[in-house]
This record gives structure tokens, sequence and C-alpha cells, in this order.
């Protein structure tokens, strides 16, 4: 159980098929920042699945699905003059539907996983990026023995 000062966000690592090839939603916020997986802060009383849910209907205009964590990692917030306990919660997810626009996000691209790759700056999406991409192969598998 987190303590009340804990900062809660939840990440998207979001995955579609486009023409049999598989795609990475990334985004960069504003003008001069690093592309990355989308994120949102938890609102209290909301749990982390439905706040990221809710950020991809909201600003990307899109239905998807969270199929399973991909990981989770730690750190601090500084707010104010404030620093506080973070904890980052990735979770993996696949596209179902959508507008052809995320409107929500000044910048947005679907890239194939080594491109992704490339663009991501962090250390740790890269990470997150891998271990998604590790727990979807395996769930592709083990539906394809089912």
């Amino acid at each position: 159980m987190l303590d009340k000062n804990t900062v809660l966000v939840a990440i998207a690592c979001l995955y579609k098929e486009v023409k049999g090839k598989g795609r990475w939603f990334l985004i960069k916020q504003g003008e001069d920042g690093d592309w990355e997986f989308p994120k949102v802060l938890v609102r209290k009383g909301e749990s982390s699945v439905r706040a990221i849910l809710r950020l991809m209907a909201e600003k990307g205009t899109m239905t998807t699905k969270v199929l399973e964590e991909a990981g989770r990692a730690g750190g601090v917030a500084t707010i104010g003059s404030k620093t506080l306990p973070q904890r980052n919660i990735y979770y993996l997810m696949v596209y179902k539907s959508g507008a052809k626009e995320a409107i929500g996000f000044s910048e947005y691209h679907w890239l194939e996983y080594s491109k992704a790759v490339k663009k991501l700056i962090s250390k740790r999406d890269k990470q997150m990026l891998k271990a998604a991409t590790k727990i979807l192969r395996q769930l592709m598998r083990d539906r394809k023995r089912n």
C-alpha cells in the first residue's frame, strides 16, 4: 500500500498491428520535449489502470485495453519545495479502435520497435519497451497454443 504522499504515475506502452507489423505509440510533450510513452498522474481514489484508460480515451481519442503490467519503477518528484516519493507503473496495452488523430497530444507517432527504441531518450522507457515486447510475444505464443 502506498502512503498518501506518494505520487503515482500510470504509463502506457501502447501497441497495435499495422499491416502485420507491430507499432508502438510514442508522444512528444511540447516543442522541446523528448519522445516518451503517454503518462498520467493517478487521481485520488482512482486506480492506475482506470487512469491510463482515461488518458488514452480523453487525449488519445482511442479505445484501448490493458493486457498486463509491464513493469514498475520508483523515484522522486519535486512539487514546489517538497520532494515526494514517486511510483511509475507501466502497462502493456493494445489499441482497439479510435479516431485517425490523437488530438490531445501535440506530436505522436506509431513506430516499429527498432525505431521506437531509437526515439526514446529515457533508459527506463527503453527497458520497459523491451519488457513490454517480451510480455507481448509470450501472450501471442500462449494465444496461438490455445
